[in-house]
């Protein structure tokens, strides 16, 4: 693929943002492997009701909002506070080896736990590049939760996508887990509000959370990259919301490889339309969705599920391998600033906790 514009990115609607970008994706045994040239020039609920705003935190019937109950304390709380600190490089020791993260820890967090938001980057990107994309810090200052940026491994830099076996151990896996424990241990966390989101990469990786570690993560957001891993064995129905743009080239809609000509757009479709649906149907929701126009260029697509599950679509119709409303993510293809990912998905892991907390 050349750097010219691809085809069909000429969108002239307003609210979407068009750059040139050139990119190369395949897929192969457990990694995909992804080569993106960013051009870096920053140019700077179920169903929703009518008039309803895409980013309500009104809790759903039936389930109590996460802030009501009482927090899961950490072995941290019996600690005098640490001060705050801003995407500060961290290190745990994982099977022997060193990893690192980013850790944002909010002023505000004085003797009560804390929500924990972990956020994961793209293959072939880092935990800088994920922070500056997703802007999670600053909500994460302004309404009181930690927030983490893990740094993959490997060349190109991503994550373990492979379910594991006890033969084969999935060290990211360990690796998210060792954070987890390590924050509980030093901070004032609240073990039922921990939630994992990432991009493209991340996002696969994400999913994969959702199968192994839902004891542990109470929500899940990915971005660019829902799927069904298989096998996929959830300890129980969980709460996952995800974003896609119909014009990604790296992961298309409807399926397919990148720098192949894609099936044409169905909404309804195989790709990525049918991996949350798999999940609504793991969730035990009803498969059939109810979509609502946000925007022009944004479809809401929600799923009537069980008490505790919920299982959400951002649809962006236009929108390519991006993350909704960041000024960096824009610059490798169309986006959107109709919504915003960032927050969007803080409102929808504020809701949930995990079950029996």
């Amino acid at each position: 693929m050349d750097g010219g514009c691809p085809n069909g990115s000429g969108l002239d609607a307003p609210g979407l943002i068009v750059l040139c970008f050139a990119a190369v994706g395949e897929r192969t045994g457990r990694r995909r492997g992804l080569l993106l040239v960013l051009v870096l020039s920053i140019i700077v609920d179920a169903c929703s009701s009518p008039g309803a705003s895409p980013s309500s935190s009104t809790t759903k019937a039936g389930q109590a909002a996460a802030g009501t109950r009482a927090p899961a304390a950490s072995a941290g709380c019996s600690l005098p506070a640490e001060a705050s600190v801003d995407e500060l490089g961290q290190n745990v020791t994982v099977d022997g080896v060193t990893r690192s993260y980013l850790l944002t820890t909010p002023s505000s967090h004085q003797g009560a736990p804390l929500p924990v938001v972990v956020d994961l980057h793209g293959l072939s990107e880092s935990a800088t590049l994920e922070a500056i994309t997703t802007q999670f810090s600053a909500p994460a200052q302004a309404d009181g939760f930690i927030v983490v940026f893990p740094q993959g491994t490997g060349n190109p830099a991503g994550w373990d996508v492979d379910p594991g076996t006890g033969a084969h151990p999935n060290h990211d896996i360990d690796f998210m887990n060792a954070i987890l424990d390590k924050l509980e241990t030093h901070l004032c966390v609240d073990k039922s509000r921990i939630y994992a989101t990432g991009l493209s990469d991340g996002a696969l990786f994400t999913s994969l959370l959702a199968c192994t570690m839902a004891d542990r993560f109470a929500a899940f957001a990915p971005v660019a990259g829902i799927v069904m891993p298989v096998p996929c064995r959830p300890s129980r129905p969980v709460a996952i919301v995800a974003f896609h743009g119909t014009a990604d080239p790296i992961l298309p809609f409807n399926g397919g490889t990148a720098g192949t000509t894609p099936p044409p757009i169905n909404l309804h479709g195989t790709g990525y339309p049918a991996n949350v649906q798999a999940w609504a149907v793991e969730d035990g929701c009803n498969p059939l969705p109810t979509d609502t126009q946000v925007t022009i260029h944004v479809i809401l697509r929600s799923y009537r599920c069980p008490t505790g599950a919920a299982v959400e679509f951002y649809i962006v119709l236009g929108g390519g391998h991006a993350w909704p409303g960041s000024q960096l993510s824009a610059t490798t293809g169309p986006s959107t600033f109709d919504i915003n990912a960032t927050d969007l998905i803080w409102k929808f892991f504020r809701q949930y906790r995990l079950p029996g907390s």
